[in-house]
């Protein structure tokens, strides 16, 4: 569309081109008149907050108006409100015909649709994790009219997450809720419900992630040098300078959708959680990330912190307190790490079994190997099935990046029952667990498949028959 801007000669702050969106939402679409001039929007719109411009669009050679609009306002709320109290309202007793009032849509969209109510009323926040529903509407009541509050709770336990929503009747009470809250809370608008994303960027986020699993050494994650907005993360940065969580919060120049975030930050294992966010103050993407365990969040945050996406516009990532005390999760993680040093040293040299065996921690004679380190809740220990048992099923597990040793080995399938044994194939990352019972084995299957214990992730499954595995060809690893 050709069109010429018109504004007011009454002085004032005028936004640039860059900042038309800033904040978000505070820029209203208006249809009118082709005679309305632009002294009559400034007096029937002034009324509702500090307008900053206002554009009449114009043919580009006649200079006639083309019934068309916009009105930028200083605040996302003040927009909100002249749309609701100005959309099919005449703006003077001569009109035939009333005025139709849109927010405008981000001039970096590639879409023309209308703002849709769900976009402009749902808001995202961040809470004690204390916090119930009610307590969540009694904070939240007092900037208008709730349709329903929402905590997000982990399937599993039932516990909150330190998240939730509210959604109001209005758009202007969402914005307001927005700009007046305590910043702890951290409220954004929502991405909306089922949105989805074009077939164009899955695609690419499918290489993406193909390229940085299998081709990590031809990626440079840590490109820091040309951007000043996001501080550079060196190795040792972790260390007293920001509080250690599960929890990521991710900025990005470019918006991103929840599908193209989760793309990203399942590269790394054990990706709990993301959320897209929309901050009313700026066009930035930003999002939330949450992992089951602190090492694969530092990881994550250690390689994805710089990460270009698309090509040009570098991702920052930062922890975000989660209200979990961080120096019980960096001596776990701590714990982990010494855990898996020393399978993989036995492993490498099994001359050193009976040494490390003989070892005493803490200078107890009945002081054992280290125990076994997940986030995950295990059974207790069960009694192992005599030797001579009948095998009912067999188990195939797959290590990575190396076997356990296999006392924890067998410390962790003993506790589904009925193993009878469980051992190693010599030189691979891989091995076997017999059990006399098909619901223990199912059991060990769904309990321990994908995850990760003393720092080595698992995958299990069950085993083909014997007669069936002579029969192909052989693994190679």
């Amino acid at each position: 569309m050709d069109e010429a801007s018109s504004c007011g000669s009454g002085g004032g702050f005028r936004p640039g081109v860059d900042s038309l969106d800033e904040p978000p939402n505070s820029r209203i679409f208006l249809v009118i008149s082709k005679y309305t001039p632009e002294s009559v929007l400034r007096e029937r719109f002034s009324p509702f907050g500090e307008i900053q411009d206002i554009w009449v669009v114009r043919d580009k050679h006649t200079k006639e108006s083309k019934g068309i609009a916009f009105v930028k306002f200083a605040r996302s709320s003040q927009a909100c409100r002249a749309m609701e109290e100005m959309h099919g309202q005449c703006l003077s007793p001569s009109d035939s015909k009333p005025i139709k009032v849109f927010i405008a849509q981000a001039r970096s969209s590639g879409s023309h649709r209308d703002v849709e109510d769900e976009e402009l009323t749902r808001i995202f926040v961040m809470i004690p994790k204390s916090y119930t529903e009610e307590d969540l509407r009694d904070k939240f009541k007092v900037y208008g009219d709730i349709e329903y509050c929402s905590i997000i709770k982990n399937k599993s336990t039932g516990e909150s997450k330190g998240l939730g929503y509210v959604r109001y009747l209005k758009p202007s009470q969402a914005a307001q809720a927005i700009e007046n809250c305590d910043r702890s809370f951290r409220a954004i608008l929502a991405e909306p419900k089922n949105k989805a994303s074009e077939s164009s960027e899955q695609d690419y986020y499918s290489s993406m992630r193909q390229e940085a699993l299998g081709h990590e050494h031809r990626v440079n994650m840590f490109p820091f040098e040309e951007q000043p907005e996001f501080p550079s993360f060196e190795k040792n940065d972790i260390r007293g300078q920001e509080t250690i969580s599960k929890r990521l919060s991710v900025v990005s120049r470019v918006p991103f959708t929840q599908e193209q975030l989760c793309s990203i930050f399942d590269i790394v294992p054990g990706l709990e959680y993301c959320e897209v966010q929309r901050d009313p103050y700026s066009n930035y993407g930003h999002g939330v990330v949450q992992y089951f365990n602190v090492a694969s969040a530092i990881y994550a945050k250690y390689k994805l912190h710089g990460f270009q996406y698309p090509p040009g516009n570098r991702i920052g990532v930062s922890f975000l307190d989660d209200g979990s005390n961080g120096t019980d999760l960096l001596r776990k993680m701590a714990t982990q790490m010494v855990a898996a040093q020393l399978a993989s040293m036995v492993w490498n040299n099994p001359g050193q079994q009976q040494f490390l065996a003989s070892l005493q921690f803490g200078g107890s004679s009945g002081s054992q190997l280290p125990q076994i380190q997940t986030d995950i809740v295990l059974p207790s220990c069960k009694k192992k099935a005599p030797p001579e048992t009948a095998v009912k099923e067999r188990l195939f597990i797959v290590f990575n990046p190396h076997p356990l040793p296999l006392d924890i080995l067998e410390d962790i399938f003993c506790r589904f029952g009925n193993l009878i044994e469980v051992y190693l194939v010599s030189g691979k990352n891989v091995g076997y667990a017999k059990y006399a019972d098909r619901t223990s084995a199912n059991d060990a299957i769904a309990t321990l498949h994908g995850k990760i214990l003393n720092g080595v992730r698992l995958k299990v499954m069950l085993a083909d028959s014997p007669r069936e595995e002579s029969n192909k060809r052989q693994r190679t690893y």
